[in-house]
């Protein structure tokens, strides 16, 4: 038991852009729900679980067997559900993951080398708390051990993610800005399918 498990952040309904962005797609036809769920098991996660809200059954008809799904059914409230969801579910989780590593679905820059990098600068023990940066600015992946579950649960509300929490209790940071893009992608005029390998 232990180990990392990947959480997805998928349950947007995409307002600007149009669409849910986890149907969105590489110009290779990969739907960016299913590339965020196998860059974090690239990255090193054991189990991946995605959250999921607006169009969830399509999302999920986009993601291999192994990978497993949870609603938000609160999605539409702001991010803090989709949080609040994932960690939830990790609590529940039957491997019972030491740590989640989390990471949005807008995200498609975000490569295996910046997982990787910032799961091995967190480390994977109960009090892990690590953020990827880009060029300083703070990112995803964000890895956050159990011992801080419940703070995080209690300190995040409406589109107010773990932010001022990981940045009052000394998150460590990982500058990823050479190994990715971490922008993520809100608007049609952002968008431009990746082919990401």
């Amino acid at each position: 038991m232990g180990g990392l498990l990947g959480v997805v952040l998928a349950a947007g309904a995409g307002s600007r852009m149009g669409t849910p962005k986890a149907l969105l797609r590489t110009k290779d036809g990969e739907a960016w729900v299913a590339l965020a769920a196998r860059r974090l098991a690239q990255g090193g996660c054991a189990d991946v679980l995605v959250v999921l809200g607006a169009s969830a059954e399509d999302a999920a008809a986009c993601l291999p067997s192994e990978v497993s799904t949870t609603v938000a059914t609160r999605w539409a409230d702001g991010l803090s559900e989709s949080l609040a969801a994932g960690i939830r579910a990790a609590q529940a989780h039957p491997g019972r993951p030491d740590v989640v590593v989390i990471q949005l679905v807008d995200a498609p820059g975000i490569t295996v080398d910046a997982i990787r990098r910032t799961v091995e600068r967190a480390g994977d023990d109960l009090g892990a708390l690590a953020r990827a940066t880009y060029g300083g600015i703070s990112g995803h992946p964000v890895v956050i051990g159990r011992a801080h579950w419940d703070c995080v649960l209690a300190a995040t509300s409406g589109d107010r993610g773990a932010g001022k929490y990981l940045t009052e209790h000394d998150c460590v940071t990982v500058e990823c800005g050479d190994v990715a893009d971490g922008r993520d992608v809100d608007t049609p005029e952002e968008f431009h399918p990746r082919a990401q390998r």
